[in-house]
C-alpha cells in the first residue's frame, strides 16, 4: 500500500514540474504590455526574458538528461527542482530586466532538467503494461500547460500584477520538492555508457542556432546577415550532427528511435500540432485585447474552452487508442483544428458565443492528438531509449512553440504594418475630400493618425477610435472664428451684422461638424476592419497547410485487426 501510495505521490510531483516547465513557455506573453510599462524597456530587449528560457530549455534538455543518466536522475530532478525554484524567485522581485533575464535563465536551467526527468521517473515506476495512463497524464498536462499558459499569465497579471506569474511558481515547486525529498530513489542504478561530448556540443548548437532564427529573425531581419549565418551554422551542425550520432557508440540522440514508425509520426504530430495550438493561444488574447479593447481577464476567459477540451479530450483518446488506431485518432484530431482555423476566418469575432464555439473544437482537435502522440512516442522503449524519446519530444514540443511564435509574429507584424499603411491612405483620401482650409485638413490629418496609433499601442485603449483630438481642432477654430468677432457692436446695424455673421459661423461648423463625424465613423469602421483582417489573415493562411498536415497520420503504422 505504502509503494503504490509513493507511486501515486510521484506522478503527482512530476505532472506538476512538467506542468510548471511547460506554463512558463507561454504565461509571459499577454503580462508583456505590463512590464514594458513598469521597467521602462522596448519590446525588442524585453523579449529577451522570453527567448533565454526558449533558447536554454530546447537546446540544453537532452544534453541535461543524458548528465542525469550518470549521475542519477533522482538527484539531478532534485537540483533541478532547486533551480527552478531559485530562477522563478528571482523572476518573480526582478527589479528590472537584467535581473528578470537572469532569472529566467536560471529557471530555463531547472527547466531542461524537470522536464525530461518527469517523463522518464513517472514511466519508469509503473510496468508496461499499466504505462499507458501515466504517460497520458504527463502527456495531458503538457498540453494544458501550453494552452493555460496565456490565460494564466492574463488572470494574474490583471489581479495580482506581473510579478506574480513567476511567484506563483514558488509554492507548487516547494510542494513538488519535499514529496520528492520523501519519495525518490536516490539509490538508483547509474548508466555506464560511454559520453558523447562532441554529440553533445553540436547538438547544444544545432538547437541554439536554430531557436535564435525562430526568435530573433523578426526583430533583426530574416535576410540579416547575423540570421544568414545562423542558418549556415544550422545546417552545417545539423549534417555533422547526424554523422555524427550515427557512429557514436553512446548517441546523444539515438538515431533507432527514427526506425520506429510511431516515434517517427508522433514527433511530426508534436512540432505540428503545438504549432497550429500556440498560434491561436498567444496570438488571439493580443487580438482580444488591442483590436477588440478587452481586458486581459476576458482574453483570459474567452480561450478557456480550448484548455477544458484538451483536459476532457486527451484522456478520453488515448484511452479510445487501441479500439480505432493510431492513424484514425490522429486524422480526427487534424481534421477538427483544420475546422475551427476555417471558422476563425468565417464567423463574426464580435460574437463571444461563435468564438467560444470554435474554441471549444480546436481544442477538442488538439486533445485528441496530445493523449495518444505521448502514449505512441513512448512506445514500447525501455531504458536509455526511454530517456532519449521523452528528451527529443520535449524539445520537439518546444521547437512547435518557436515556429509558432516564430511564423505568426512574423506574419502579423507584416499584416498589422500592412494595415497600418492602408489605414493611412485611407484617411487621407477621406480627409481631402473635407471642405475645409488645408491648415485644418493638416491638422485632422496628424491628429487621426495620432488617434490611430494611441488606440493601437495603448495598454488600455479606448473602446471607439477616439475622435478626442480632432474634435479639438474644430473647436479651436470654432472659438477662433467667435472671438475674432466684434465684441462690443457700437451700431444696430453693426450689431444685426454680428448676429447674422456669428449664427453663419455656428450654422457653417455645424455642418462641418457633422461631416466630420460621418468621416471619423468611416475611418474607424474602416481600421477596425483593416486591423481584424490582420488576425484573420493569420489563421486564412495557414488552413491549407494545417489540412495538409492531416497526413501526418499515414506515417504511424495500421492498426492491427
Amino acid at each position: 500500500m505504502t509503494k503504490r501510495k509513493n507511486k501515486f505521490l510521484i506522478i503527482i510531483a512530476m505532472c506538476i514540474s512538467i506542468f510548471l516547465c511547460m506554463l512558463d513557455t507561454t504565461v509571459m506573453n499577454i503580462a508583456l504590455p505590463a512590464i514594458q510599462n513598469e521597467l521602462h524597456v522596448t519590446l525588442t530587449n524585453l523579449s529577451w526574458a522570453l527567448n533565454i528560457y526558449t533558447i536554454l530549455f530546447a537546446s540544453l534538455t537532452i544534453p541535461l538528461s543524458k548528465l542525469a543518466e550518470k549521475l542519477g536522475m533522482s538527484f539531478l530532478y532534485i537540483i533541478g527542482l532547486i533551480m527552478f525554484l531559485i530562477g522563478s524567485s528571482i523572476s518573480g522581485i526582478s527589479p528590472n530586466l537584467a535581473i528578470l533575464i537572469l532569472g529566467r535563465g536560471i529557471q530555463s536551467l531547472g527547466a531542461a532538467l524537470l522536464f525530461p526527468l518527469s517523463m522518464t521517473i513517472g514511466i519508469n515506476i509503473v510496468t508496461i503494461k499499466t504505462r499507458k495512463k501515466v504517460i497520458a497524464a504527463l502527456g495531458i498536462t503538457q498540453g494544458l500547460a501550453a494552452a493555460l499558459g496565456p490565460s494564466i499569465g492574463g488572470i494574474l497579471t490583471q489581479f495580482m500584477g506581473w510579478h506574480s506569474i513567476f511567484s506563483v511558481n514558488i509554492p507548487f515547486t516547494i510542494l513538488s520538492l519535499i514529496i520528492c525529498l520523501s519519495t525518490l530513489n536516490f539509490h538508483e542504478p547509474k548508466s555506464n555508457e560511454g559520453n558523447d561530448y562532441l554529440g553533445s556540443f553540436l547538438g547544444i548548437i544545432l538547437l541554439s542556432s536554430l531557436t535564435l532564427i525562430l526568435t530573433q529573425g523578426r526583430s533583426w531581419g530574416w535576410k540579416s546577415p547575423a540570421i544568414n549565418l545562423l542558418f549556415f551554422i544550422f545546417i552545417l551542425t545539423f549534417i555533422l550532427f547526424l554523422v555524427t550520432e550515427h557512429y557514436a557508440k553512446a548517441p546523444m540522440i539515438p538515431l533507432i528511435l527514427f526506425k520506429n514508425r510511431e516515434f517517427t509520426g508522433s514527433a511530426i504530430s508534436i512540432i505540428l500540432s503545438n504549432l497550429f495550438l500556440v498560434a491561436v493561444t498567444v496570438i488571439l488574447p493580443t487580438y482580444f485585447t488591442h483590436i477588440q479593447h478587452r481586458t486581459e481577464l476576458e482574453a483570459a476567459l474567452l480561450i478557456t474552452p480550448i484548455t477544458g477540451m484538451i483536459f476532457i479530450m486527451s484522456p478520453l483518446s488515448a484511452i479510445l487508442l487501441d479500439k480505432l488506431g493510431s492513424r484514425a485518432i490522429i486524422l480526427s484530431g487534424f481534421l477538427l483544428m483544420s475546422i475551427s482555423y476555417y471558422l476563425f476566418t468565417h464567423i463574426d469575432m464580435d460574437n463571444i458565443t461563435l468564438v467560444i464555439f470554435t474554441c471549444i473544437i480546436l481544442g477538442t482537435g488538439y486533445g485528441i492528438i496530445a493523449g495518444p502522440i505521448t502514449v505512441l512516442a513512448a512506445s514500447n522503449f525501455e531504458g536509455y531509449l526511454l530517456t532519449a524519446s521523452q528528451s527529443v519530444a520535449g524539445v520537439l514540443r518546444q521547437v512547435g512553440v518557436s515556429l509558432a511564435v516564430a511564423i505568426f509574429l512574423t506574419g502579423l507584424y507584416g499584416n498589422l504594418s500592412t494595415a497600418k499603411h492602408n489605414s493611412i491612405n485611407y484617411i487621407n483620401q477621406q480627409v481631402n475630400s473635407l471642405n475645409v482650409p488645408k491648415h485644418q485638413k493638416n491638422k485632422i490629418r496628424d491628429n487621426s493618425i495620432k488617434s490611430l496609433n494611441n488606440n493601437l499601442n495603448s495598454q488600455t485603449p479606448s473602446k471607439h477610435f477616439s475622435r478626442k483630438l480632432i474634435k479639438e481642432t474644430i473647436d479651436k477654430e470654432y472659438a477662433k472664428q467667435i472671438t475674432s468677432l466684434p465684441s462690443e457692436p457700437s451700431k444696430i446695424q453693426e450689431r444685426e451684422i454680428y448676429l447674422r455673421t456669428e449664427t453663419n459661423v455656428k450654422l457653417v461648423f455645424h455642418k462641418l461638424n457633422n461631416s466630420i463625424n460621418t468621416t471619423i465613423k468611416k475611418i474607424k469602421d474602416y481600421a477596425n476592419r483593416q486591423y481584424s483582417n490582420a488576425f484573420i489573415n493569420l489563421y486564412r493562411v495557414s488552413l491549407p497547410f494545417l489540412i495538409f498536415s492531416c497526413l501526418s497520420c499515414l506515417l504511424f503504422p495500421k492498426r492491427k485487426r
